[in-house]
């Protein structure tokens, strides 16, 4: 019996190492990917994107949020994936009845290195997953403080407006990077009116590509509403997947530039 615990400080009992694992979460599909469990994974989500290889070969399960749990079932796991802000915590509950449910919950870089050690240790990855722990960390120290306290809003969503604000992974990568967050007086995702973009008027707004996938026209209408503002679409992946995702922050960083 092999007893694990996870990042909400559930007990995960197993009874011998997980051949069949699902996936519910697009940053850690991929890192299983890349740790070599190419054999094991048999369930991802629709936004499981990479690699491409992956997305192609694996059965999919439904959205992070809208999961199709009859097929979850057909596929029978051993062990499934998942995480406390991505997933739906009733669906979560659910699959918790039937199936061993590991959950991670990362607001910070500390956090996705004990999942990703974590993940080593489970699926008998350690060695894999120490090296990706020790590169990541590497390269996080060659970006720190990049910028120079630049104001900036990290926007995730349209219609309405919603931000990164405190106690986000994102606000943390931003922090990191040497940014200030405009919207650190908030809580998670706030929603933000025309009123409240002007009042805070950031130096810089970052829309970002994922969840909602803004496009040249969005920079267009923001700027009309923050003419003083640099506006910038980046690259959400990297801001906000915590797995083995991470090894592309550096060279991004480094090519981002703040024209309008």
């Amino acid at each position: 019996m092999f007893e694990f615990t996870d990042q909400l400080k559930n007990t995960i009992a197993l009874k011998q190492r997980p051949k069949r694992i699902i996936s519910l979460v697009p940053s850690q599909s991929e890192l299983l990917w890349d740790l070599g469990l190419h054999h094991e994974l048999v369930g991802i989500t629709k936004f499981c994107i990479h690699p491409a290889e992956m997305f192609e070969s694996v059965e999919r399960v439904g959205g992070t949020k809208n999961l199709d749990i009859e097929k979850i079932r057909i596929l029978k796991p051993d062990l499934i994936i998942g995480n406390k802000e991505e997933n739906e915590k009733s669906q979560i509950e659910m699959l918790q009845k039937e199936f061993q449910v590991w959950m991670s919950d990362i607001t910070n870089f500390d956090h996705a290195f004990e999942m990703i050690a974590c993940m080593g240790q489970i699926f008998e990855k350690e060695t894999r997953a120490e090296a990706l722990i020790k590169s990541i960390g590497e390269s996080l120290q060659r970006i720190r403080n990049t910028f120079s306290g630049q104001r900036v809003l990290y926007f995730i969503w349209n219609k309405p407006y919603m931000v990164a604000g405190t106690d986000t992974f994102i606000h943390h990568v931003l922090t990191y990077l040497g940014l200030v967050n405009a919207a650190a007086t908030f809580q998670r995702y706030p929603q933000l009116n025309d009123d409240e973009l002007l009042a805070i008027n950031p130096e810089l707004c970052f829309l970002s590509s994922e969840p909602f996938p803004f496009k040249k026209m969005h920079i267009t209408a923001m700027q009309k509403k923050l003419p003083g503002t640099k506006i910038r679409i980046v690259d959400g992946e990297v801001f906000s997947w915590y797995g083995s995702r991470l090894l592309h922050l550096e060279e991004y960083v480094k090519g981002l530039q703040f024209e309008p």
